[in-house]
Parts: structure tokens; C-alpha cells; sequence
């Protein structure tokens, strides 16, 4: 389904792991986008305000809310949102070999001009409609999405531009640097961070010192 109840082009929120859609059955009326920066504030003797500096900017984020209707025909309306849902789980086929640990894929929002790349940070699903067996037929699902990465930090595209057979870019770590944040950084898909470990004999992707350098490969 490409299109809503009313024939309009629907809007959609992509599994980046595997690539799974979650189509809107109807779009959503309002979507609210939200930021917040961090600033310290600095005494100064005989001021009525202190002095303040920007310490650090907070992602982006978005909050929507959706509805799903299987009332025609007459099904769980689950089988709709079951997708959501597993972008809240761990993501058992990327969890780390060697420490165990995992994490939900990261998600694209995506409507008209809007691509949202994010991580999926609460989903709420109300359930309106049943029918004699008490199976749901409608519900509300109330999603909460956080900025995954800066587009601005992306290397510029131009349309039409083909990729050369191979090119070689070297990215320093910095504290709080992870491997998919690196692929994405050099226009890779986020399953990459294996590729990219390999090519740069890492064996804990999880533990990478700040300031080593990355070397990735294209």
C-alpha cells in the first residue's frame, strides 16, 4: 500500500536494518519537530544574569501520531503495527559476537519533502474498535523519533553522480563515535560498521579508543 484510505500518497516509516515499510493508512494531521541546545550558565560578580555559553546541541526530534483501521476487513488490526513494534527490539541478527550486546535498528520517517533519520524512542499503541470476539480493529499509535545523524554532516551529493570504483576517506573517533555512525557518515548503509571493522582489524566495534583513526574503504 503506496497510498492512504483517501488516495494520497502515504507516508511511511522505513526499517533501515531490513528494510521493511510501515505504510501510513491514514497520514498524520500534525507532526511536531522539536530541538534543544544546552547552554552553561557563568557567574559574574555585580550582573543580574550570568554570562552563558553553548555547551552542546541536542538532536532533533519528531512526535506523531497514526491510525490504523482493519474494520473492512474485519482482521486484527496488529497485523498493521507489528512492524513498529519490532523497531523497538534489539535487533538480534546485528547483536555483537563477542559482547552480546545489540540494539534496535535505526528507522527513516519519511513524507513529501521530509526524511527523517532517527532512532525509534517510544511507541504507544491505543486500541479504539473491537469486534464481537474483542480482536482490535482500530487503534491510535503514538511514536516518538530521535535524530540519528546529522544530514550536515554528510559528504555533498549531486544528482546524477555516479560513484567511483573505489575511494579511500579516514575518519578520526571521537568520544561517543560509534561504526554505523561512521557508514552513515561516508554514505553507507548502517550495517556497514561490520565491513568497515573488518577492513580495519577492530575486534570489539563496541570499544574503539578517541582519536583512532578509521580508515573506510568504497
Amino acid at each position: 500500500m503506496t497510498t492512504t484510505r483517501g488516495n494520497l500518497t502515504a507516508g511511511k516509516i522505513t526499517n533501515l536494518s531490513n528494510s521493511k515499510i510501515v505504510y501510513f493508512m491514514f497520514n498524520p494531521q500534525e507532526y511536531t519537530i522539536s530541538k534543544t541546545n544546552t547552554w552553561s550558565p557563568r557567574q559574574v560578580n555585580g550582573a543580574n544574569l550570568p554570562l552563558v555559553s553553548f555547551d552542546k546541541g541536542g538532536p532533533q526530534s519528531i512526535s506523531l501520531t497514526l491510525y490504523f483501521d482493519s474494520q473492512r476487513q474485519n482482521s486484527d488490526v496488529r497485523g498493521y503495527t507489528a512492524s513498529l513494534w519490532e523497531m523497538m527490539m534489539i535487533d538480534e541478527t546485528k547483536r555483537n559476537a563477542t559482547t552480546g550486546k545489540g540494539e534496535p535498528p535505526p528507522v527513516a520517517f519519511e513524507w513529501g519533502q521530509l526524511y527523517f533519520k532517527a532512532v525509534m524512542l517510544s511507541l504507544n499503541e491505543q486500541f479504539m474498535l473491537f469486534n464481537t470476539s474483542g480482536v482490535p480493529l482500530r487503534c491510535k499509535v503514538t511514536v516518538s523519533l530521535q535524530q540519528f545523524i546529522d544530514e550536515g554532516d554528510l559528504p555533498p551529493q549531486v544528482a546524477g553522480q555516479q560513484p567511483t570504483s573505489s575511494s579511500t576517506t579516514t575518519t578520526t573517533m571521537r568520544e561517543g563515535d560509534r561504526l554505523d555512525h561512521v557508514a552513515a557518515q561516508n554514505g553507507m548503509p548502517p550495517e556497514s560498521h561490520r565491513e568497515i571493522a573488518e577492513q580495519n582489524n577492530i575486534n570489539n566495534p563496541n570499544n574503539i579508543p578517541t582519536g583512532t583513526n578509521i580508515q573506510v574503504r568504497q
